[in-house]
């Protein structure tokens, strides 16, 4: 029988914080299970980022296309349900961001670069890369694919509406088109390198989110706007929620580089890399906030159950302020696309020079990183748009829509995989 005192003691360790749990950790772990790949030296120079790199890397992996499906998503919450999801959800990842802040030092005179040697360290050195490093490959290379389809898309409809006398090309060239970018911007050497291409791209999030939600605020509400829930089958509502659900997710990633970041900005004894990285953070969670909430909010409120998938093609003019729109989305990808590659470049250097004596240089880096490239750009070509189309001739569901929810599900899965493992490695 369970006794008063016992029932105390346990409550007490519930309370504990996760620092208790870190110590314990170090303190039982051999210190020769931390051997990072390729270690980087403190006098490195890839370790003189400042915070506010970290602001817009981490807002650049962060907010994306994705910041457009939110009023469809309240349209399946309602305002109730959605805004307490979305606050949440702010909450939460910013808790989770803080403790990966916490984990890249909480070893003493140890910095965890990489998930996988944060991995290593909790799980031994053989599960912690079987545990690890499936679940942050399947987030980096899932939100680079699902770029390369937001890219393509977004260019297309671009050149719809800049140039209405051009010969229309198909959605899968467009995407060709965009990957084709990336095999020149992959050979930039490391995260400091693509500063400017990530600052661009911060740049550009906050200027499409404020267009969507300043164009619905202008626009005013439709006649006739409802905020009742769809009139559907429970079935099919039942679906449509967690669509909704993992669209609110996936636009809320950005956790799977956040040690990669944290791992360009130099930390001493006196300032740990901690406080700048954390700095940093807050400021990118403040822009998420300015980006999400406005635009989740007001789009729902002009447009009701009847918002579009993507708010944008709701407001349809003036057409030049749409076009510029889409055309910020193409440049903003292009930076997260750059931001979620550099560690699965990294990785895939590390194994050429490991297991098959590669020389590290430029010959080393065209080959990984274009090869990534190309293949990234024939998956999503040659297979998810083939399945797609299949689908929607057979009426099963509408392309774009079809497409929408392939991305939130791919992306909610992911994250919450994620999610899952950032406390159980605490």
């Amino acid at each position: 029988m369970v006794t008063m005192t016992q029932l105390l003691t346990f409550r007490r360790y519930l309370n504990l914080p996760i620092q208790y749990f870190l110590q314990k950790m170090v303190s039982t772990s051999p210190p020769k299970e931390v051997q990072s790949i390729g270690k980087w030296a403190e006098g490195d120079p890839t370790r003189r980022a400042k915070w506010w790199y970290s602001t817009f890397h981490t807002v650049t992996a962060m907010i994306g296309a994705g910041v457009l499906s939110l009023p469809y998503a309240m349209a399946y919450l309602g305002w109730g349900p959605g805004t307490v999801v979305l606050v949440l959800s702010w909450c939460m990842t910013l808790n989770t961001m803080w403790q990966m802040i916490q984990l890249h030092e909480c070893v003493p005179g140890t910095r965890f670069d990489r998930y996988i040697d944060l991995g290593r360290y909790a799980f031994g050195p053989k599960l912690g890369g079987w545990v690890v490093l499936p679940q942050q490959l399947i987030v980096q290379v899932g939100c680079d694919i699902v770029y390369m389809v937001t890219g393509g898309k977004c260019l297309k409809k671009f050149m719809e509406i800049a140039c209405t006398s051009c010969t229309q090309l198909r959605q899968s060239y467009w995407i060709l088109i965009f990957g084709g970018t990336h095999f020149f911007l992959s050979q930039l050497p490391n995260f400091n390198s693509v500063a400017a291409v990530s600052l661009a791209a911060a740049v550009m999030s906050l200027s499409y989110s404020t267009i969507a939600w300043a164009g619905s605020l202008s626009h005013g509400q439709i006649n006739g706007v409802s905020y009742e829930y769809k009139s559907t089958s429970p079935t099919d509502f039942m679906f449509r929620v967690f669509n909704a659900l993992g669209q609110i997710s996936f636009a809320f990633a950005g956790h799977a580089v956040a040690l990669e970041i944290q791992a360009t900005i130099p930390s001493t004894p006196e300032r740990p890399s901690k406080i700048p990285m954390w700095k940093g953070a807050l400021g990118a969670y403040f822009i998420n906030a300015i980006c999400y909430f406005p635009v989740a909010m007001i789009g729902y409120w002009a447009f009701g159950q009847d918002v579009d998938d993507n708010v944008l093609m709701a407001l349809k003019k003036p057409a030049w302020l749409i076009a510029s729109a889409n055309l910020m989305v193409v440049v903003h990808v292009i930076g997260s696309y750059q931001v979620y590659a550099m560690p699965v470049f990294d990785l895939l250097e590390n194994m050429l020079i490991k297991r098959l004596n590669f020389p590290p240089g430029i010959a080393l880096r065209l080959i990984s990183r274009s090869t990534y490239v190309g293949e990234v750009s024939s998956i999503r070509t040659n297979f998810t748009y083939t399945t797609i189309r299949t689908l929607s001739r057979k009426n099963i569901y509408g392309k774009e829509k079809l497409m929408k929810a392939l991305k939130a599900h791919v992306a909610h899965f992911t994250v919450s995989l994620l999610s899952m493992w950032l406390p159980s490695s605490c």
